[in-house]
């Protein structure tokens, strides 16, 4: 039997559609492919963004910014020495893009103008770290990607 270029296209594009099929099936169907949302209710967070942003330009506009960095012990937030800790408010969300069953949220208690995450909660790998704060009645929020290693 003699296969023509017509056949041979139909069976390639078969083949093909079958690959993509399958590939489809498979990332759905394994829980290994976790395809979850990034966040829960999208929409009514959406809404919301304009408000975001106006937290994330009041961050942004201040002269002496808080810091957040990564060290031995943990994650290390501190505030500049002209904050008075005790009009700081707000909370931490470490937010972990991988899995959000790790996710956990801090609420800001400052010592020495500072606040340490301790090493023992968090895992390897990437985390966001998303500060809302609010200081003298104004809203803020710092975002932040840190590596644990």
């Amino acid at each position: 039997m003699k296969i023509n270029w017509g056949t041979a296209i139909v069976i390639a594009f078969g083949l093909f559609m079958t690959f993509i099929l399958y590939f489809v099936f498979e990332v759905q169907s394994n829980s290994k492919y976790d395809n979850d949302l990034v966040v829960e209710e999208y929409y009514k967070h959406d809404t919301h963004f304009q408000e975001e942003m106006a937290r994330i330009q009041n961050a942004h506009d201040l002269q002496h910014k808080p810091s957040i960095k990564y060290t031995d012990s943990g994650v290390a937030v501190t505030f500049p020495a002209g904050f008075e800790s005790d009009k700081v408010q707000g909370n931490i969300l470490l937010y972990r893009p991988s899995n959000k069953k790790f996710d956990f949220n801090t609420k800001i208690a400052l010592t020495n103008s500072s606040i340490l995450i301790p090493q023992k909660k968090l895992i390897k790998g990437r985390w966001d770290v998303n500060m809302e704060w609010q200081y003298e009645g104004k809203k803020y929020l710092t975002k932040e990607v840190i590596y644990v290693n």
